[in-house]
């Protein structure tokens, strides 16, 4: 376990590095939501960002963030998610299952999530990296052991914030790369149109999280 918790800063140099390297391809640009994508190093698979603009305050996002439960409502091809360890308003530990398309196996992951704001810029981060254990592996499901996501929200006016998101993450088990690749441009896409109707619900109009300035 230690060994594998060693290397979480590596594979976040690793992703920094192939998001510097080569520049995006816009592959989708429909109702307001953009998803790119370019190729990563030593490997068939491919990083993706997408990029939109939602009307909410900066508490908001960071409040649908870290509504782990509820994600499953607007993240694409989720089939649950669970909270493990809330070690206080701005970091947590989850656990998610994904289902995937026939003929391939289901995967599953553990994520942390962090979240951060510059004091100037008041431009809000959510790290959302992958961990190798803290929940048991579970028979007829692919654990998902590599990946390093980030969010980043940018105030843009009273009620509104341009989002963007990077992935980079190694599906683990046999899967053929055109099918990760084809899930992760439409992924996105779909996510982040949920999303907008998600944040519509009466529990998010006045949501916030401490620490966290509009």
């Amino acid at each position: 376990m230690f060994k594998k918790l060693l290397l979480l800063p590596v594979l976040t140099l690793l992703a920094a590095a192939t998001y510097a390297q080569a520049d995006w391809e816009l592959k989708i640009d429909k109702e307001g939501i953009k998803v790119y994508v370019k190729d990563a190093p030593s490997s068939k698979l491919k990083a993706i960002k997408a990029e939109c603009t939602l009307d909410v305050t900066l508490s908001q996002f960071a409040f649908v963030i870290m509504d782990v439960r509820g994600s499953k409502d607007w993240v694409y091809s989720t089939k649950s998610c669970e909270l493990i360890k809330q070690v206080s308003p701005l970091e947590l530990y989850y656990y998610s299952d994904i289902n995937l398309p026939w003929p391939a196996t289901d995967r599953d992951f553990v994520a942390h999530l962090v979240v951060h704001q510059n004091p100037s810029t008041k431009v809000v981060t959510v790290d959302a990296d992958n961990l190798p254990g803290m929940v048991p592996e579970k028979p007829g499901i692919v654990r998902i052991q590599q990946g390093v996501g980030k969010w980043v929200a940018t105030p843009n006016g009273p009620r509104s914030v341009k989002v963007e998101y990077t992935l980079f993450t190694d599906p683990a088990g046999t899967l053929p790369a055109w099918l990760i690749n084809m899930f992760v441009t439409k992924g996105p896409l779909e996510s982040f149109k949920n999303l907008k109707e998600h944040l519509k619900q009466p529990i998010y109009s006045q949501a916030r999280l401490p620490f966290i300035k509009d």
